[in-house]
């Protein structure tokens, strides 16, 4: 299947967009550059979306009604406390938590995705995709689908997986969580109220060029970022000031994860499907940082 990506797109194709009739073809849409970032395995997922629903609204609702077990006051002590170190790895030249898939880490938000996210979403996706879509409700979803796929994957719980996350995505997931030792597995958990910053990172739109139908499918992908503080609702309720530098403090850093979710939902006219994740990734900063000492 050839894929076309929104990274392509141009102003100046945008602004011609509009002056004339719209007709969802790649072409129109998509100039010849080097611009975006291409994942070529990740790209095979494109064609896996789940077929639930179309409205947008429900992804916050869909994830909405799975409640996660309640956490007992010795999980929020031992959540509070900083993992500890990886028996398999006492030269400490590993990761203390394995990287997931094969996907780049994202950690901050990039300026010209920002200004091409906003063209995308208020330029495209809502006048011509669909309607409803508001991004603050997809952020909202996105932070609870992020939790309800954690605690699943904490629990080895992949057939619990099965209507949430793609199939390929699956596959390059299980071994690696199979792999990971207990404390490891519990690292993966994470709870809204650890969270304390989200941002799409890219907002991405494929057309299939190669279907040979009247009907062009297309699709929309969103990479979210999540930054966490494990523990961070625990150290509020005890009083406790957090300070604006964390990062870069011992007694903090082994506490601080980030998240990488792209979600995946196909827009093809008279199709519905529901939002479904192609990429899981969950990393520690201190882990890259002590990756780029030994380089």
């Amino acid at each position: 299947m050839n894929i076309s990506w929104s990274g392509r797109l141009q102003l100046t194709s945008f602004f011609r967009l509009l002056s004339t009739n719209f007709k969802l073809s790649a072409p129109q849409l998509l100039a010849e550059s080097n611009g975006g970032f291409v994942h070529e395995k990740i790209l095979k997922n494109t064609s896996n979306s789940l077929i639930i629903d179309h409205n947008l609204h429900n992804t916050y609702l869909q994830y909405g009604d799975i409640s996660p077990k309640p956490v007992r006051e010795e999980e929020k002590k031992e959540r509070i406390q900083p993992p500890p170190p990886n028996p398999e790895s006492p030269s400490g030249n590993e990761r203390t938590l394995p990287r997931l898939m094969n996907f780049p880490e994202i950690m901050w938000p990039s300026m010209f995705n920002s200004m091409r996210n906003w063209v995308l979403v208020y330029g495209i996706i809502r006048p011509y995709f669909d309607k409803e879509f508001y991004l603050k409700e997809f952020i909202r979803g996105a932070r609870k689908a992020m939790q309800v796929v954690s605690v699943k994957l904490m629990h080895s719980d992949f057939s619990g997986l099965n209507n949430l996350v793609t199939d390929e995505a699956l596959a390059e997931l299980k071994p690696v969580i199979q792999k990971l030792s207990v404390s490891q597995r519990r690292q993966l958990e994470v709870q809204e109220s650890d969270v304390y910053l989200t941002f799409p990172y890219q907002v991405g739109i494929m057309f299939d060029e190669s279907s040979g139908r009247k009907i062009q499918k297309r699709w929309v992908e969103i990479t979210m970022v999540f930054h966490i503080l494990r523990g961070l609702h625990e150290i509020r309720e005890s009083g406790e000031e957090i300070p604006w530098n964390m990062g870069t403090m011992p007694e903090y850093q082994d506490k601080v994860f980030v998240c990488n979710y792209r979600f995946i939902k196909e827009f093809t006219s008279g199709y519905e499907s529901d939002w479904t994740i192609n990429v899981v990734n969950h990393f520690k900063p201190l882990d890259l940082i002590n990756e780029m000492k030994r380089v």
